[in-house]
């Protein structure tokens, strides 16, 4: 090996190498902030742009590989130096790098990518080194036998390597089909919801089967431990297992769907997502709940939007004896159908319900298709044009008066009275 690294060939390769990395950083280092600023001013097309920004953080190692591929041209017709392995090689293993590292940032996980980078350019560097057949033999007697079974580093990382390939398509192909199913208007929410998971989960069913036979092992083994899982099951996850067949049955009774207002307890909202283990409920001050999908089986549930969106909303008030009950009534009507959120199709209705000890009882009852605005702030907007409306026509809003009888004359001192003036 000295004596290949001293003949001059090798000598005259490794510099020109050496001066092309260091001529090609100079490049990238005076280009690269140029060319994202006249990038920054393109509007549009996000995915080009993305793509445009991958290619800039790795300009240095393009203009390391298109300066490697001229200098070996060079070389190639000058025919100095007499080998130009060294340069092909490096030119190759750049050219590997750039490409691999270009394709990660396909993985979301940022460190999925860089493992699946560092993998595979080992792989490829290998491969182009032509020294695979003796990596593969190192990795394999570093290991020791279980019986009839080999266990080895080599082992180990193609079972790595398969598990991340297969469950990294697994979730693409999910998501893609969950994005293509959630768009589909000739579902029902509850419907895209569940084909979404069904998708989704035989798709990981299938990566894991496909990964048991690829790794080599026999899928009857799976069987030995299938009564460990059941009794762990039964007495560890019975609530995870609850959650999660709360969750199917929801989606298949469809009681609950993305954007339906509910109640729960004490928690008013609409229904953000639902998941596997909980549904994510959004409250009118911006919290998200995270309720488990067994309180929505077990539990009472109050669907406002369930079979229509048509929500009724009653609004109790008061008024004076001395007003006309007709004309009160009929002025509460035509202040609850000034508000805008109160709909015409139904028009409010006020009835008298019980003569009070200082006051006449009403009931205004009206109709919104929003009530995931909010019932309260509804409310008062109605009780504020009623106030309005009463004030217009002369009709008081009583406060409650009490007598007060002394059964025992009062007498009064004429000498604690205060003195006039």
């Amino acid at each position: 090996m000295l004596a290949y690294f001293n003949r001059p060939a090798f000598i005259s390769q490794a510099i020109i190498i050496v001066g092309l990395f260091l001529l090609s950083y100079g490049l990238s280092w005076w280009a690269e902030p140029r060319l994202e600023a006249r990038v920054r001013e393109i509007r549009g097309w996000p995915a080009v742009l993305r793509v445009i920004a991958i290619l800039l953080r790795r300009l240095v190692w393009i203009i390391f590989v298109v300066s490697l591929t001229a200098g070996f041209v060079l070389v190639q017709s000058v025919g100095w130096p007499e080998s130009s392995q060294l340069l092909s090689t490096v030119l190759l293993l750049a050219l590997a790098w750039l490409v691999i590292s270009v394709v990660s940032q396909a993985i979301h996980s940022r460190t999925l990518g860089r493992v699946f980078a560092i993998v595979g350019w080992i792989y490829v560097a290998a491969t182009i080194l032509g020294i695979t057949e003796n990596v593969v033999a190192v990795l394999d007697n570093l290991g020791f036998q279980i019986g009839s079974f080999r266990l080895s580093l080599l082992w180990l990382l193609k079972a790595v390597l398969f598990l991340g390939v297969l469950f990294w398509l697994a979730f693409s192909i999910g998501n893609f089909l969950d994005q293509r199913i959630q768009r589909s208007q000739e579902l029902t929410p509850s419907l895209r919801v569940l084909s979404g998971k069904i998708v989704r989960v035989t798709l990981i069913i299938i990566a894991a089967v496909a990964w048991l036979s690829v790794i080599g092992i026999n899928l009857t083994v799976i069987t030995v431990f299938s009564g460990a899982i059941g009794v762990g099951i039964g007495f560890g996850l019975q609530k995870v297992v609850s959650n999660l067949f709360s969750g199917i049955i929801i989606l298949l009774d469809r009681s609950i769907k993305p954007g339906d207002t509910i109640s729960v307890g004490q928690t008013f909202g609409w229904i953000r997502e639902l998941r596997a283990r909980f549904v994510s409920v959004v409250t009118r001050d911006g919290r998200e709940y995270l309720i488990p999908n067994e309180e929505f089986i077990t539990r009472e549930v109050i669907n406002w939007s369930y079979s229509d969106d048509l929500v009724r909303i009653d609004v109790p008030f008061r008024a004076s004896y001395d007003a006309d009950p007709h004309k009160i009534s009929a002025v509460a009507i035509e202040a609850a159908t000034t508000v805008p959120r109160v709909v015409d199709a139904q028009m409010p209705a006020c009835w008298l319900t019980a003569f009070g000890d200082s006051s006449l009882e009403f009931l205004l009852r009206f109709w919104i298709r929003d009530p995931q605005n909010g019932l309260t702030n509804v409310r008062g907007s109605v009780l504020l044009a009623v106030w309005d409306a009463f004030k217009t026509n002369g009709i008081d809003i009583p406060y409650p008066h009490r007598e007060v009888i002394m059964k025992t004359p009062v007498k009064v001192d004429p000498g604690s009275a205060p003195a006039p003036g």
